[in-house]
């Protein structure tokens, strides 16, 4: 055996017992998540809608009892709209998930208010305070998210807020035709909320147009 040879055989020897390199790691994609966003806001605005309807005086009377909106405040603005927050907990979205279960616990409280067998209304005599306090909660998550906010989603929180002082006002002082301008706001409020959740539908992927919405900032 020549030199050469001597020199290059313990070479030869190590590659041929050298250990495979283990194969990288199967990267595995994370499912995908459904905008959760249009459902919360269709659920809160068909709620809000037939109960604006009533306060507006349209077909029954204003100072008449609600109970029409107690089924849909229960299970689609109750629980449908609490899901949807859960599920905006799933995307990240913290102000989505806050706003969709705060506001589907805010139906179904008051969709207690008004079954007799809880005892509640009669225990308090008027909903005013309930309504000052969500008020107060609205307008400082409004007034804190507002430069994040775009203005589709700014105009229907702006209307909800003047709703909540109508409705609030008209318990304080009794007054039936303050009742029907918050009902009046909160048609409004219930029509810009379908066109945040159509937005929300509507996008690239589905759909050969988009709805605008702008951004305040």
């Amino acid at each position: 055996m020549s030199q050469h040879e001597q020199q290059q055989q313990p070479l030869d020897v190590e590659n041929k017992y050298e250990a495979p390199h283990p194969a990288p790691p199967a990267v595995i994609a994370s499912p995908t998540i459904a905008n959760p966003g249009p459902l919360g806001l269709s659920s809160f605005a068909l709620t809000t809608f037939v109960l604006s309807l009533h306060n507006a005086g349209a077909g029954l009377s204003a100072s008449g009892p609600s109970n029409v909106v107690v089924g849909l405040a229960f299970f689609y603005g109750g629980l449908v709209q609490l899901l949807a927050g859960m599920w905006e907990f799933r995307t990240g979205n913290t102000f989505g998930a806050t706003a969709f279960s705060s506001y589907g616990g805010f139906w179904l409280s008051y969709a207690c208010i008004f079954v007799p067998g809880f005892g509640i209304l009669e225990g308090i005599g008027s909903i005013t305070w309930y309504l000052l306090a969500l008020m107060g909660y609205h307008d400082w998550y409004f007034v804190d998210r507002l430069s994040s906010l775009h203005y589709g989603l700014a105009s229907m929180f702006f209307t909800l807020f003047i709703t909540f002082i109508l409705l609030a006002a008209s318990k304080f002082n009794n007054s039936e035709t303050t009742l029907v301008a918050g009902g009046a706001f909160g048609v409004i409020t219930a029509l810009l909320a379908w066109y945040n959740a159509l937005s929300g539908l509507l996008t690239k992927e589905s759909s050969y147009f988009q709805l605008p919405t702008g951004r305040l900032n």
